[in-house]
């Protein structure tokens, strides 16, 4: 028994010493991007992404600490760090589930707040305020780095802004020197980008979600692995 305890004790604590790491390098990370002016202007970070780097600290603060408790209970043989440690674990599993189904449930609800966005953002295309002027700038290095124009129906997204050159080159100008036709046309006498930015959008969200989809899969793995282990070592210890 006190081997197969010994042996169960050091591999939780290897378990949670990589999950403290983990942690440390999330908390880290998020932290970096949230003070940093320079890190900011270098991944194109603005303020309406605070958020989602707000919640990576908060990830990355509870991660850190299960992992501490984690290890200290491991090593320590404590029956009262070893239950926290499968308490926080096991609430943490519990919301990634609830996450999964609600997701799954109000799938169409995603969709049709995407479609908003995408209308929303058609709009600024059109428009002549300081605000759109400033979003049909941004968004015409992102026609040209993803070879595609307007959001929903193409050139006609931008209205009369269409025949306006923006930063230099014309409106979805396509600039490839022997374009194909299944990514550049004829419209209104100049070849453009033929693709509604809005559909590599959409790819870009999808083939995503399979990677997020794949991460929550293997972490849920990994998360149980910790709750056996930890359980089964609490067991052992009550049980001396």
């Amino acid at each position: 028994m006190a081997g197969v305890s010994k042996c169960m004790k050091y591999s939780l604590f290897i378990f949670n010493f990589l999950f403290w790491v983990c942690g440390c390098v999330i908390l880290g990370v998020s932290i970096w991007i949230r003070v940093s002016k320079d890190a900011q202007e270098g991944l194109n970070i603005d303020s309406s992404m605070f958020a989602s780097v707000d919640l990576l600290i908060a990830v990355g603060s509870i991660i850190m600490v299960l992992g501490f408790l984690g290890c200290c209970g491991a090593i320590k043989e404590s029956p009262c760090m070893l239950l926290l440690f499968f308490i926080g674990l096991l609430l943490i599993l519990i919301l990634q589930i609830i996450g999964g189904i609600l997701g799954a449930v109000y799938r169409s609800q995603v969709d049709e707040s995407i479609n908003l966005i995408l209308k929303t953002s058609t709009d600024l295309l059109k428009g002549s305020t300081e605000r759109a002027k400033e979003y049909q700038e941004q968004f015409q290095k992102f026609q040209r780095e993803y070879q595609c124009c307007g959001l929903l129906n193409g050139p006609e997204d931008w209205g009369k802004n269409f025949n306006t050159p923006l930063g230099g080159t014309e409106i979805c100008e396509c600039e490839l020197k022997n374009p194909s036709s299944d990514i550049c046309t004829s419209y209104q006498g100049r070849y453009i980008y033929k693709t509604p930015c809005g559909e590599v959008l959409i790819k870009y969200i999808k083939d995503h979600l399979l990677i997020i989809t794949g991460i929550a899969f293997g972490l849920a793995v990994i998360e149980i692995l910790g709750l056996a282990f930890s359980m089964s070592l609490y067991c052992q210890i009550k049980k001396k």
